[in-house]
């Protein structure tokens, strides 16, 4: 159980990771927050009385994104915060404590439940595992998604890709996916995807003006290629639609894993940013489901599963890619940016280890 010098440390520990992402408003008003929070609001006795783990918790982001909200809304007294006209830590510190004031009640919402950090850029990173997978088992996909959010990696079908200067996807999509690449380039192998289809505890539904609210006050206020891009794909799930559904991620993937496979189409568990939120015996139930399934698994209907998870240590996140048949343990083939800005392709031979997760601060 967390203590009071434990939560305001948080704070700091954010600001950090903030600072290496390039995020220097969000990475203030983080470094602020943790020096300036009183017990004078419900928001701030709430904050410094947090219970769980603050940093797992990612409690720093649910403050943040619900100030964030309020500036988006008009708030005038945080414009000077949020657009970086002010920066003296000290005066950041007042009009925040006056916002809490004032907006107490609308604040303390955003405490109940995670971030909710979907992003469209993480396909890059996802794309380059599947590529891997493409090498070896063929073009054909079906995508199963747990930790969903809002759906837009489901949209991976839908978006434009240049890795490297390796060029697919359809012509007219709005989104475009090319991040900065470093290192080799991936696999130059052919991509159908046939199905895409996920699950969240909490998915948030983009028809509703409240949950679209919701996302983007989670993407940081320096992030303007992302907010314009998130517009651009929230556009297309209203637009399109997605297959997500609310339910608990060990159960659904033990369910879909039990469901008739189509023949020359590669089955695909994919998440990014999402298992260290899962309880360990949801972790467990889902590497033996999986391992089950990949123990069944043939050449004309193979299993693979790419993550995208974070090392906080390093500032970056990891690429790791599984496949069935074969003996080959899970290998990690690429490093990126959390949100996919860069994607560092590595050279064989792949480090081959289970994912571990180190340090737990958000993104």
């Amino acid at each position: 159980m967390a203590d009071e010098p434990t939560n305001r440390d948080s704070f700091r520990i954010q600001a950090g990771y903030c600072t290496a992402m390039a995020a220097p408003i969000t990475a203030r008003i983080a470094t602020a927050l943790g020096k300036c929070v009183t017990r004078d609001s419900e928001t701030g006795r709430r904050v410094l009385d947090w219970p769980g783990e603050p940093v797992a918790d990612a409690l720093v982001l649910r403050l943040i994104g619900g100030l964030h909200a309020l500036h988006r809304r008009g708030v005038r007294e945080l414009a000077p915060v949020f657009t970086g006209m002010v920066s003296d830590e000290t005066e950041v510190g007042a009009i925040l404590n006056a916002a809490f004031a004032a907006h107490d009640a609308e604040l303390l919402p955003w405490l109940d439940g995670p971030p909710q950090t979907n992003e469209a850029g993480r396909s890059a990173g996802l794309m380059t595992g599947i590529l891997h997978l493409a090498q070896r088992y063929g073009p054909k996909f079906e995508i199963l998604e747990i930790g969903s959010s809002a759906g837009l990696n489901l949209l991976i079908g839908r978006y434009r890709f240049d890795l490297a200067h390796i060029r697919f996807g359809p012509a007219d999509s709005p989104v475009e996916i090319e991040p900065e690449w470093r290192g080799p380039p991936p696999p130059d192998a052919p991509i159908e995807i046939v199905s895409t289809r996920g699950v969240d505890i909490q998915p948030l539904d983009l028809s509703s003006a409240r949950d679209a609210e919701r996302l983007q006050s989670y993407c940081w206020v320096e992030n303007i290629e992302r907010q314009t891009r998130l517009e651009k794909t929230i556009a297309i799930v209203r637009a399109q639609g997605v297959n997500l559904e609310q339910g608990d991620a060990a159960d659904w993937i033990e369910a879909c894993l039990a469901e008739p496979q189509a023949g020359g189409v590669t089955r695909v568990l994919m998440h990014s940013v999402v298992w260290q939120y899962l309880p360990d015996t949801t972790q467990q139930r889902i590497a033996a489901a999986m391992a089950a399934a990949g123990a069944r698994a043939t050449p004309e209907r193979p299993l693979g599963w790419v993550m995208m998870e974070p090392n906080r240590d390093l500032n970056r996140h990891e690429v790791r890619v599984r496949g069935w048949p074969g003996e080959t343990p899970m290998q990690l083939v690429a490093l990126t940016q959390a949100h996919g800005a860069w994607v560092e392709a590595l050279e064989p031979p792949y480090e081959t280890r289970p994912y571990v997760m180190r340090v737990r601060p958000g993104t």
